[in-house]
């Protein structure tokens, strides 16, 4: 396999985690940064569910995109209640960095859980593809005067 083809098999295979965080009476909000790595970073949320001390009220769980205009307009994705509706599953929610999860009523807790994925930038792995494929073509000419 050269170089350049491993490259390409690395851009497609993304570093996946496990994500969670906590919302309640004392933390309502829960903030995922933008990371400074210069890699892209991706939230898929996947449950929304109440945990036992959770009082039979309404929960309503909320996120907080940050939109091209750099307003921020909060966006109800789960209202749970113990008595009825205690947990949900969602299809992979995907949420891009910056954004803040925010517990607008009931006391909790509250946890959402999901993956955070991971990958390098194309235009980096363009560049160290272009390089390398310098460096092969390089060795293959040396090679071939020898």
């Amino acid at each position: 396999m050269s170089r350049s083809s491993s490259f390409s098999l690395l851009k497609e295979k993304p570093v996946v985690s496990l994500w969670g965080c906590q919302l309640d009476a004392d933390t309502r909000s829960c903030l995922v940064k933008e990371e400074e790595d210069f890699l892209e970073h991706l939230i898929l949320l996947k449950t929304v569910c109440l945990g036992a001390e959770a009082q039979d009220e309404l929960h309503l769980v909320a996120v907080d995109p940050k939109n091209i205009h750099g307003d921020h307009v909060p966006v109800p994705i789960a209202a749970l209640r113990t008595s009825v509706l205690p947990m949900i599953s969602l299809k992979d929610l995907e949420l891009v960095p910056p954004i803040t999860f925010l517990l607008q009523c009931g006391d909790g807790p509250v946890y959402l859980s999901g993956h955070h994925v991971t990958w390098e930038n194309d235009a980096k792995f363009e560049a160290e593809e272009e390089e390398f494929s310098e460096e092969d073509e390089s060795h293959e000419d040396n090679d071939g005067e020898s």
